[in-house]
């Protein structure tokens, strides 16, 4: 019995125990980063897409998650390698321009490859810096659009 107060004790004394112990949210701490840092690219993905897109880029049909492993026929048309870029998840992933480029080009060279057409070139910092400019008002009708292209080019958008 008075191990069981003694743990009763602590929990209402020490808050990172009652954060713990009883379900709360721990108050983060104004000098603890968000998340890790990382200078691997695919560590990128992993620590800022991969949550939803999946290790393996194929989303969740269930969630309407993009499956990212046919990025590249966005590229195939008109307006769609600006749209990749203006999607609010990439808009707004935490990520800086040099970083969106960066992981952007590893997507489309390994987890979208078999998609990308022969003369893509790879997105610079001051590309993304550009189309971040210029966010989406309407993401739905500018995808819906980008589908409708690819139908009418037999270019299919998942």
């Amino acid at each position: 019995m008075k191990l069981l107060c003694a743990i009763f004790f602590l929990l209402l004394l020490c808050p990172a125990a009652q954060a713990e112990g009883m379900g709360r949210q721990v108050v983060p701490q104004a000098a603890t980063p968000a998340a890790p840092s990382s200078s691997s690219t695919r560590s990128l993905f992993v620590l800022r897409c991969a949550g939803c897109h999946g290790m393996d880029g194929s989303g969740s049909k269930l969630g309407l998650v993009p499956d990212m492993r046919r990025l590249g026929n966005f590229l195939r048309l008109e307006g769609g390698r600006e749209f990749l870029i203006q999607v609010p998840g990439v808009m707004g992933s935490g990520l800086d321009d040099a970083q969106v480029a960066a992981v952007s080009n590893w997507l489309l060279a390994t987890v979208a490859k078999d998609s990308v057409p022969a003369e893509h070139k790879p997105y610079t910092a001051e590309e993304i810096t550009r189309l971040r400019a210029k966010p989406l008002v309407d993401v739905a009708a500018a995808r819906q659009a980008l589908v409708a292209q690819g139908q009418v080019l037999g270019i299919t958008i998942d």
